[in-house]
């Protein structure tokens, strides 16, 4: 795992902490433990894959389905990120 160079310069987690980890959960078939390391890996891959998806065979409402996910992506990594701060 690559360290979080925000966690150790400053000694406090940045927004995407815990992603690698919860990513190589979510590969390893581990849903629930994906989700309480970190909350947002669900949104962030589900905009990951509209992306790839696109790229492959582009669809015709892209920009209106990309910006909502990347709204809901963002709104998930900043809650996540203020219940770890505040926690």
């Amino acid at each position: 795992m690559l360290p979080c160079i925000t966690k150790q310069i400053f000694h406090f987690p940045c927004p995407g902490c815990g992603g690698q980890r919860a990513f190589l959960m979510l590969v390893q078939a581990d849903f629930k433990g994906a989700f309480l390391m970190y909350p947002a890996i669900y949104p962030l891959v589900l905009f990951a894959l509209l992306i790839f998806i696109n790229y492959l065979k582009p669809f015709k409402e892209y920009s209106k389905t990309v910006s909502y996910v990347a709204s809901i992506s963002v709104f998930s990594v900043l809650i996540s990120y203020g219940i770890k701060i505040f926690h």
